[in-house]
């Protein structure tokens, strides 16, 4: 049976985990158009990406050259510090050697080769080829690889449990309507009762989704709500480096939050947080980022709120018991390139009501 995955392209995969490992240029080695919406995103972010463009007559007689042009372009051109090569269906089925390019061309700048292909049915395909080819390059060390292979199989796991690969299709929703989740929200925080608010999300994304807990903290500063977020120091460099600028700003804005979790950990994350949510023991949780990571028996009973990006996310939170599910629309765009906390639509509408 197969299922509309929804993170489908290794080499898009392979181009976000390129750019966590603080890679300054990647090079798609393929037609024109492959990822290119990804490609032109991920520019947004500071990580130059360059195609060689490959043309129907090269499908059949090979681009090495263009290739090993590509990169003595970047390298005069950007004075990376590192650079990745990263495959492409039509490379993968001409039979192109990327390493061979690479020492072909003449660089002297650090480069790593993802042989990858969008053929995987999982898109982890093109995080772990490239980790591993920054293992062998020793960009990072074994046991950072064998840490993030169980993180990118957790998350999976997931998806396919309480996700949107949990069903062979998922109509798209755009959830429910935020002013009025907002406003009971406000009327359950402002009785008195106990609450949690969780941050679970997925590194970059975290500068927008962590501002629900924010907004939270600003309208009603002395209430009764524990804030716990998933900002702990581990993972690839980028990060680590988004979680301590977020920590940071918590801080300074006078959110007092328990750390449970890293960036990356947010599909192997629900237990952790399934269990202290448990020992808090609250009416109400607002979880932002991947609150299907957490399991449904921790939070029975409990009125969810929760905040997603996906919206073909509603339909799987709401069969598990979240009463109110809430999509940020392109939430993933408007935090690429982005350093500090960005305000997300929710936390816009539960400002306005105060």
């Amino acid at each position: 049976m197969k299922y509309m995955h929804p993170r489908p392209s290794s080499i898009v995969a392979a181009l976000y985990t390129a750019r966590d490992l603080k890679a300054d240029v990647a090079i798609l080695h393929g037609p024109s158009g492959c990822s290119f919406k990804h490609a032109r995103l991920l520019e947004e972010d500071g990580m130059r990406v360059l195609t060689t463009s490959l043309a129907d007559n090269e499908f059949i007689f090979g681009g090495q050259k263009p290739l090993e042009d590509v990169l003595r372009y970047a390298e005069d051109t950007f004075h990376p510090e590192r650079m990745a090569v990263v495959g492409t269906c039509v490379a993968m089925i001409i039979g192109e050697d990327l390493q061979s390019a690479i020492e072909g061309s003449g660089i002297t700048t650090p480069t790593i080769a993802v042989d990858i292909h969008a053929g995987y049915i999982e898109n982890i395909a093109g995080v772990i080829s490239t980790l591993e080819a920054a293992c062998e390059a020793g960009w990072i060390t074994e046991e950072e690889l064998t840490r993030q292979r169980y993180m990118m199989n957790k998350a999976n796991e997931v998806e396919r449990l309480r996700g949107a690969a949990s069903q062979p299709y998922i109509e798209a929703s755009r959830g429910d309507l935020k002013h009025k989740a907002a406003q009971e929200l406000l009327r359950l925080t402002r009785s008195g009762a106990k609450g949690v608010a969780i941050l679970n999300a997925k590194k970059e994304t975290a500068y927008m989704f962590v501002d629900a807990l924010v907004a939270l903290h600003d309208v009603c500063p002395d209430a009764d709500v524990t804030y716990i977020v998933n900002l702990e120091q581990r993972g690839l460099p980028k990060t680590r480096a988004d979680a301590e600028r977020i920590a940071t700003e918590l801080a300074a804005r006078g959110v007092k939050a328990e750390l449970v979790g890293a960036l990356d950990e947010y599909g192997a994350n629900g237990d952790a947080l399934g269990r202290r949510i448990q020992e808090i023991r609250p009416s109400f949780a607002l979880i932002t980022g991947v609150p299907h990571a957490i399991p449904p028996e921790f939070t029975n009973g409990i009125e969810c709120f929760s905040i997603t990006n996906g919206p073909r996310q509603v339909a799987p939170l709401r069969a598990i018991g979240h009463r109110h599910v809430m999509v940020e629309i392109d939430l993933h765009p408007k935090t690429l390139g982005v350093r500090s906390i960005v305000e997300s639509e929710f936390g816009a509408v539960l400002r306005s009501l105060t």
